[in-house]
């Protein structure tokens, strides 16, 4: 691990890698514990830092614990021996505890001019004061000591978060200046917090939302994503649309403020009315953020193919939000895994109409997903944002048992009774038919029509008999 390159921006570990893997508060505390005390022990200064101090103050076990120190990057690494040196140049190394614990020691520094709306064209070591001044937010500038759990605060954080508010350091604009992605995190922290925002600071997220376009795409989506999952998402979301920042960011649920819906099918309200609902009505807690996506956008399709016929008609607009969804979370860079999964729960939200009417065959395959789960957790949702009957999501939870019943793999997944192998065995050449001739099978199959191979057989020679 030492030794290693060092990357010119610093990482950081996203909130969802922790998620996927938990820890033990109290453990993780000894363990901080224990790397601050072996600094301490060599003639340091060392604190907690940032979101650990702020989380602990409000009752919520923090995810990790970051750590401030007046020891240099080299002298970090020279009493540890397990280390990452992710943003040396920024005075930030990774120290990699006993139990496998990740920390990040940072060294206490002043930042020079940002230039690029993201890094200081350069850094200068310095005390816990001039550290906890060029953070972002009075909450997230407070220190604490380790071993007697004194507050240390420069910038008033403890009375902000006594008062539940989101407040920048210093002057809003200078702190936005720094960093872009602050005028979205102050949103996201008050959606996360239930916290309201400073008017000044939020006077300076109105006036500079524009900016945001300049942030990395990536680092953009991983915000939203986390403000999407918060348990005040529906808050957040309409701070973004009352700063500007949705219309920036996303313009394609920006669009569906005003747009009209059949009040026979939705007398909720508008779009953006019935969108917030939606969110509203996610569960569990937190949402998955494939299912907070799919839910954010799967209604984007109904501005552009908004018609008055003899109702309001949004005709296709599971198809066309399906695509626009592609573009949004290609533009924002997510993963091809994310962005395929929350695209088809966008495709496919209108499905659970046609559920009542569906062939045994046909639901089956339907249920079969491997996502079906969020299929059925958007449906909720969206049934409860408008006319709040949920008899479709009720019986497809019953088949589902039903099938789990009789055996999941069996009901749903039968192996097949014949293979392409056996068809050419039997005289059918090989060639597109099979696919038809295999799916017409499996269908038969599914609706218990057929048990064995010799009846799978004889009906292919019934029904798609050979040419002379």
């Amino acid at each position: 691990m030492r030794g290693a390159p060092r990357p010119a921006i610093m990482p950081r570990m996203t909130d969802e890698r922790r998620e996927r893997e938990p820890r033990d508060p109290a453990r993780l505390r000894e363990a901080a514990r224990a790397v601050a005390a072996r600094l301490r022990e060599a003639g340091h200064i060392a604190y907690f830092n940032g979101g650990c101090v702020r989380d602990r103050l409000l009752g919520i076990a923090p995810k990790d614990h970051d750590i401030a120190t007046d020891a240099r990057p080299q002298r970090v690494q020279d009493l540890f021996p397990r280390t990452v040196p992710v943003g040396a140049q920024f005075g930030v190394i990774i120290v990699v505890s006993p139990e496998g614990f990740p920390f990040e020691v940072a060294t206490f520094r002043a930042d020079a001019e940002y230039k690029d709306g993201r890094h200081p064209s350069a850094v200068h070591f310095g005390d816990p004061r001039e550290d906890a001044l060029r953070r972002d937010f009075t909450i997230n500038g407070l220190f604490e000591d380790p071993e007697t759990g004194e507050v240390i605060d420069f910038v008033g954080g403890r009375a902000d978060l006594e008062r539940r508010v989101i407040r920048a350091i210093g002057e809003p604009r200078e702190r936005f200046g720094e960093d872009r992605l602050r005028l979205l995190r102050a949103v996201r922290f008050a959606a996360q917090l239930d916290f309201e925002i400073d008017p000044g600071t939020l006077a300076a997220v109105t006036e500079l939302a524009p900016e945001v376009r300049s942030v990395a795409a990536e680092r953009v989506r991983e915000e939203i994503a986390k403000l999407i999952r918060a348990r005040g998402r529906v808050r957040g979301l309409e701070l973004l649309r009352a700063t500007g920042l949705l219309g920036v960011l996303l313009p394609e649920v920006a669009a569906l403020e005003g747009v009209a819906q059949p009040p026979e099918y939705h007398p909720e309200g508008d779009c953006w009315v019935h969108q917030l609902l939606v969110m509203k009505h996610l569960e569990p807690e937190p949402p998955d953020e494939t299912l907070a996506w799919g839910a954010l956008l799967h209604d984007i399709g109904k501005p552009p193919t908004f018609r008055v016929a003899e109702r309001i008609r949004f005709d296709g607009h599971a198809d066309v939000g399906a695509r626009m969804a592609d573009v949004v979370l290609r533009r924002l860079k997510a993963s091809n895994e994310l962005r395929e999964a929350a695209v088809e729960l966008v495709a496919d939200h209108l499905r659970f109409a046609d559920v009542p009417r569906m062939k045994e065959s046909t639901l089956k395959k339907f249920l079969r997903n491997p996502r079906i789960e969020l299929h059925l957790a958007l449906h909720r949702a969206d049934c409860l944002a408008s006319h709040g009957k949920l008899d479709t999501h009720r019986f497809c939870i019953e088949q589902l048992a039903r099938f789990r019943e009789e055996g999941e793999r069996e009901a749903l997944r039968p192996k097949p009774l014949l293979t392409g192998n056996d068809l050419i065995a039997a005289g059918y050449a090989p060639g597109p038919r099979f696919k038809e001739i295999l799916g017409a099978l499996e269908d038969a199959q599914l609706e218990g029509k057929l048990k064995t191979r010799e009846e799978a057989l004889a009906w292919v020679g019934e029904r798609f008999p050979r040419p002379n």
